[in-house]
C-alpha cells in the first residue's frame, strides 16, 4: 500500500494505492475507491529516414478532431471550447427551440450543455458521440 498527497489547482488529494499489477490498479482518492485499467506499453517505432521522392506521401486524415468548416445560408452551432462530445440529445429532423440542449461537451473535466441559439429544425449533425472537437468546430446545422 502506497500513499501519495497531491495538490491540483489548489485542492489537496490523498491517493492510496491498494493493489497494483500490470493491467489494473485499485486505489482510493480522498476515500473514494477507483479501479483503473492501465493501457499496455507500446514500443515506439524506430525512426526511418526517407529520402526525398518525386511524389508527396499522403496520409489519411484523422477523424478524431473535427475542424471548423463552412456551411452557407443556415444557422450553425459551433463548439465554444475544445473538448469531447459526451452525448447528442437531438436527431436530424427534430424541431428545436431556442435554449434547448442539443448535446453535451466535456471540456476541462466539466460537462457543458450546447444549446440551440434559435428555433428551427435540425438539418444536419456534424459530429458523433465520442468525437474530439476544436474550439469553433461546427457541431449542428439548424434550418
Amino acid at each position: 500500500m502506497k500513499e501519495f498527497k497531491y495538490k491540483i489547482n489548489g485542492s489537496p488529494y490523498r491517493v492510496v494505492v491498494n493493489k497494483s499489477d500490470d493491467e489494473i490498479v485499485e486505489l482510493e482518492v480522498n476515500g473514494t475507491p477507483f479501479t483503473v485499467e492501465l493501457q499496455p506499453k507500446t514500443k515506439k517505432p524506430k525512426a526511418v529516414v526517407q529520402r526525398h521522392t518525386a511524389e508527396p506521401v499522403q496520409t489519411a486524415p484523422s477523424t478524431l478532431v473535427t475542424r471548423p468548416s463552412s456551411t452557407s445560408g443556415k444557422n450553425t452551432i459551433q463548439s465554444p471550447l475544445p473538448g469531447v462530445i459526451l452525448d447528442i440529445k437531438c436527431n436530424v429532423g427534430d424541431t428545436v427551440k431556442k435554449g434547448q440542449t442539443l448535446m453535451i461537451l466535456e471540456a476541462m473535466k466539466m460537462e457543458n450543455n450546447i444549446l440551440a441559439d434559435g428555433n428551427g429544425k435540425i438539418a444536419e449533425i456534424l459530429v458523433q458521440k465520442g468525437d474530439s472537437v476544436l474550439e469553433g468546430a461546427n457541431l449542428v446545422v439548424i434550418e
